[in-house]
């Protein structure tokens, strides 16, 4: 220059305009929001289930995937070819041995079955005037055998006419109510009957505890299958004196002189099949020829 001075330059960046961030976090939130949506409203639904519908969506997170998938053929995610194979003929190994395993410690359905039967027949009783006051002469029980009723004697209302297989009014009623209930399960039912210590004059040689519990059975079942309880379903009717007192009783207490009604489990009614054949095993027994 010619003022001998030195010219002197600013360079200044171009402000660009911000990129836009294309709203990824509003995608971020809203599956955030679905998630909290769909947590609640399973929140709220397993607050509004029975305990049977909870009892189902238990179960059905219990079964395999492989088991849902073949429509619950198969008890056993085995990814065997062969259905209940093994390397032991007597499937006391393999695929086999797992199912009967599984089957076992999977009573939740049946035993589910038998509450539902219970509260049913609670509210039957409950319902009904003529049989509200036997209430509390009816017991019931979950055993490894099944759901256990057991229908007990008073002094003041009798199921019995006293030393007699002759039903009163009130027991003949209650066991046409429970008739049509027992039908619509499709287990097997079992009847015993039982008497206190109070034994007859001729003892044991004549008509004793032992006929007389029998005959009371034999009266209860003729008196459901009146009502329309499917002959079918009984699988055993018997008596068993005074040799199976109440726990905590006197032996010649009313309470003793009762009726036991069974309903067996599937397992149970199994066992007590196989037990009435011949050779134990749940087939005919078959000749030995030598």
């Amino acid at each position: 220059m010619s003022n001998g001075r030195r010219a002197v330059i600013v360079r200044r960046p171009r402000r660009s305009a911000p990129e836009h961030h294309g709203g990824a976090w509003k995608i971020a939130l809203a599956d955030f929001m679905t998630a909290l949506m769909a947590l609640f409203l399973v929140l709220w639904i397993l607050s509004t289930a029975s305990p049977a519908e909870l009892q189902g969506l238990a179960e059905y997170f219990r079964t395999p995937l492989k088991v849902a998938m073949t429509n619950g053929d198969r008890d056993s995610a085995s990814t065997s070819a062969i259905p209940g194979g093994g390397p032991d003929p007597a499937h006391s190994d393999g695929e086999q041995a797992r199912i009967d395993l599984r089957r076992q410690s999977r009573p939740a359905e049946e035993r589910q079955r038998f509450i539902d039967l219970r509260r049913r027949i609670e509210s039957v009783i409950r319902n009904d005037p003529a049989l509200r006051d036997l209430r509390d002469q009816m017991r019931f029980e979950m055993t490894p055998e099944g759901l256990r009723v057991q229908l007990m004697d008073t002094q003041e209302k009798p199921m019995f006419e006293l030393g007699s297989d002759q039903v009163s009014a009130a027991m003949r009623d209650l066991l046409r109510s429970l008739a049509p209930i027992l039908n619509d399960v499709p287990n097997r039912l079992s009847i015993s009957g039982h008497t206190d210590s109070l034994r007859y004059a001729g003892g044991d040689t004549g008509y004793s505890n032992w006929e007389l519990s029998a005959d009371r059975a034999n009266a209860s079942r003729r008196e459901l299958v009146a009502a329309g309880l499917d002959p079918d379903k009984l699988l055993r009717v018997t008596g068993m004196g005074d040799r199976v007192p109440v726990p905590g009783s006197n032996p010649g207490d009313p309470v003793n002189r009762r009726i036991t009604l069974e309903v067996l489990t599937d397992q149970a009614a199994r066992r007590l099949r196989a037990a009435s054949r011949p050779d134990g095993l749940g087939t005919p027994a078959q000749p030995v020829v030598e």
